[in-house]
């Protein structure tokens, strides 16, 4: 069985088999929409043949990727996805919850959620036969790229604003990819990737961009399924729970739009197929300094207005949204919606998570800091069940992690200089 059979765009709808286009429409530029054969997979799949795979990475839904085994057995590209979810009782009971849950994303071998999208387009690259694959990053993206490609031996060129965090550029270099920081913003570094793709025949990774990035991205929502079913088999073996039970919440921090949008298409295959009745509610946050996919939403329209971006919170940093459309959309079809947060509040949101043992990235708390104010707000309920998406590690970003706590005091080493502290 073929299971990718070709595209669609997300703005005009025309359709294109699997060779005619490579990143977006060249009607209108729209992102391009993986078609798959479910009719085909639902004839030789039911749930029970993902739920009871060994396989403890994104690889156990291969079936359900639009791209061939790319081997690597062994190595980190087999180590991707399959994050876990942990129970957050202390702070649910602060903010007046029942249910609430956090999948911890930086437990991926480069520490952020972006090593899903990164190694679905090396499996695609291999696929094709590519020689260089590049990207623009502000450095997450960069580094899973030049992650996964090092395990395999695909040569990786990075585009990285001068400004990303020394940490993230660090993990470039290490990871043994060609880096070329940018004297701009991100936005820069990605319009000049492409060109540079154009120019040398470079295969694109480009977030928003190419199409594979969201099919790497919405494997985290079959986990999500998959943790859903374990975690509700009580409701499950009295009936179907998804009726009679609010739908599961997910906040999600948003940048470019590309990783709520995959994992809205995660849930989307998984209701072509059958697998699920109703779609889990979806809200997008996004840093007030870099809102212009919230600023759309709250404005009733589809069309991204640019902004200057300016948050701490590098990894969901950018002017013009790539992704925009499709992530405005994740949250209106599944009666979701979006929220934006202060710099301030997402300091607060990783001091927060930080005594339960998850250090979050700016970004990856960036979605706690949006379900506090929810709770404030009234947009979630306390018999909601919710789950928070951490995309990235605090390690990432130690300057942003400094600034969330107070320092350590420097004392004489002595037991009086103890007691004094105490």
């Amino acid at each position: 069985m073929d299971k990718f059979i070709g595209y669609r765009c997300s703005l005009c709808k025309a359709e294109y088999l699997p060779g005619q286009v490579t990143y977006t429409c060249p009607k209108d530029h729209g992102n391009l929409d993986v078609l798959l054969d479910y009719n085909g997979l639902r004839q030789k799949f039911q749930p029970e043949d993902f739920t009871s795979r060994t396989d403890e990475s994104l690889w156990r839904y291969l079936p359900l990727l639009p791209v061939p085994d790319p081997g690597g057995e062994g190595t980190p590209l087999r180590a991707a996805g399959w994050t876990p979810v942990f129970s957050l009782p202390r702070l649910a009971e602060k903010l007046g919850l029942r249910h609430l849950w956090l999948k911890d994303e930086s437990r991926n071998p480069t520490a952020s959620f972006k090593d899903r999208a990164s190694a679905v387009v090396v499996a695609r690259a291999r696929e094709i036969g590519a020689e260089i694959i590049v990207t623009a990053s502000t450095g997450n993206a960069g580094a899973a790229l030049a992650g996964m490609s090092a395990a395999i031996g695909q040569k990786a060129v990075i585009f990285a604003p001068k400004s990303a965090p020394p940490a993230k550029v660090a993990q470039l270099l290490i990871y043994g990819a060609r880096v070329l920081l940018v004297d701009g913003t991100y936005d820069d570094a990605f319009d000049l990737t492409i060109m540079a793709a154009e120019e040398f025949g470079w295969y694109c990774r480009n977030t928003g961009y190419n199409p594979f990035t969201a099919e790497g991205k919405k494997t985290a929502a079959f986990e999500i399924w998959e943790w859903w079913i374990a975690e509700h088999r009580e409701w499950h073996a009295q009936g179907d729970p998804r009726d009679r039970h609010p739908p599961l919440t997910v906040f999600v921090s948003v940048g470019d739009g590309n990783i709520i949008s995959g994992i809205y298409k995660g849930f989307k295959d998984l209701l072509e197929l059958g697998w699920i009745n109703r779609l889990p509610r979806l809200i997008g946050v996004q840093a007030e300094g870099s809102a212009a996919i919230a600023n759309a939403f709250h404005a009733g329209t589809e069309r991204i207005t640019p902004v200057s971006a300016s948050t701490l919170a590098d990894s969901i940093s950018v002017n013009l949204p790539r992704d925009g459309v499709r992530a405005i959309r994740a949250a209106h079809k599944t009666g979701g919606t979006y929220i934006t947060v202060s710099d301030a509040e997402i300091l607060a949101a990783i001091a927060a998570l930080g005594p339960l043992g998850i250090f979050a990235e700016p970004a990856g708390a960036t979605a706690y800091a949006g379900l506090v104010k929810a709770v404030k707000q009234a947009i979630v309920s306390s018999e909601d069940p919710i789950l928070v998406l951490n995309t990235g590690f605090g390690l990432k970003d130690i300057r942003a992690a400094m600034q969330a706590v107070s320092a350590a005091p420097v004392i004489e080493p002595t037991l009086e200089a103890i007691r004094k502290i105490l």
